[in-house]
């Protein structure tokens, strides 16, 4: 798996930012989709995300939202880390909903919890990962397991006839579809399998 070379620099505050009201925190530019104020230490968090040239990831500064959702793309939808565009709006959304909430009377980890849902807002349930479970579960003697990640990569698009009939909400998998959904896809790989990719 390819690695992504974080480097995280801390500015030092000055005055204004070691008040800890959150009006001060405005003030002093606690909109800047860049920023990330800490509860106890409200000092701006600035991450600059440095691929190699071998990972294809959005280049240039990330936020504190933008960082932890590629994360999660990462780990659950990859087919996603080179769509910069959306990283950028859904971290400027998200940090535009922690600030609503923060300004409505929520405390910060209420604040983060809203965030953060609008962060995964349709991305909590992840066809690639499933992949990677039928690969675990119906499929180990054709897959060892420790190529079943990059299997569920090559394996995503092919299966998209699949994908495209059934409504992927983030509850899919708490629905009835589920199982049928698990069923035709398991049945897609075997015979993509057999055709010889994988």
């Amino acid at each position: 798996m390819t690695c992504i070379r974080v480097c995280v620099l801390l500015y030092v505050c000055s005055a204004v930012y070691e008040t800890r009201t959150y009006g001060a925190m405005r003030g002093a530019g606690g909109n800047s989709p860049h920023l990330l104020y800490f509860p106890d230490y409200q000092r701006p968090l600035k991450i600059l995300i440095m691929p190699d040239k071998q990972h294809h990831t959005p280049t240039g500064e990330l936020s504190y939202y933008g960082l932890s959702l590629l994360s999660y793309l990462k780990d659950s939808h990859p087919e996603l880390i080179a769509e910069s565009e959306f990283i950028a709006e859904r971290a400027d959304s998200a940090a535009q909903a922690y600030s609503e909430a923060i300004r409505s009377g929520c405390n910060h980890i209420e604040a983060e919890e809203i965030a953060r849902e609008e962060l995964c807002r349709g991305l909590h349930f992840s066809p690639y990962n499933t992949l990677v479970n039928i690969l675990w579960r119906e499929f180990e003697a054709e897959i060892p397991e420790d190529t079943a990640r990059q299997a569920a990569l090559r394996l995503l698009p092919l299966c998209r006839g699949v994908l495209e009939k059934y409504d992927l909400t983030d509850d899919f998998a708490d629905t009835p579809d589920y199982e049928l959904f698990y069923t035709e896809l398991t049945g897609t790989v075997q015979i993509l399998l057999e055709d010889g990719i994988q």
